[in-house]
């Protein structure tokens, strides 16, 4: 995955999530969830690739780090909660899904226990 128009894509194959532009700026996509408007992929150009910033649970945060150049802290975010992660080519495939999946499920909206 190196291309913006994938991982858009991708990201739109979740349930209940939208595209949007919050910044009027073009550069800067973000994908949100449509009960609770939390984003879980910033999508956005940066020297020269294509970057997407995603939530990680913070026991996993430095594995991704330490396992992969691509994944840096997060660009413009909470660097303890978020990586960016940059589309290089240099990290497999399933292994980028599998952030953006930890994402939209950290995002996700809590269902609460009324009684």
């Amino acid at each position: 995955m190196t291309k913006r128009e994938e991982i858009i894509a991708y990201c739109l194959t979740f349930d209940r999530v939208y595209e949007d532009y919050p910044f009027h700026d073009t550069n800067w996509c973000v994908i949100r969830h449509k009960d609770n408007r939390r984003v879980f992929a910033w999508i956005f150009y940066r020297d020269g690739h294509i970057w997407v910033n995603v939530k990680c649970d913070p026991q996993w945060r430095d594995f991704w780090r330490q396992t992969f150049e691509a994944v840096l802290p997060a660009y413009h975010l909470n660097k303890e909660h978020w990586n960016s992660v940059i589309l290089d080519g240099s990290m497999p495939k399933e292994e980028i899904q599998r952030m953006i999946s930890e994402s939209y499920d950290l995002t996700r909206p809590r269902k609460h226990n009324r009684k």
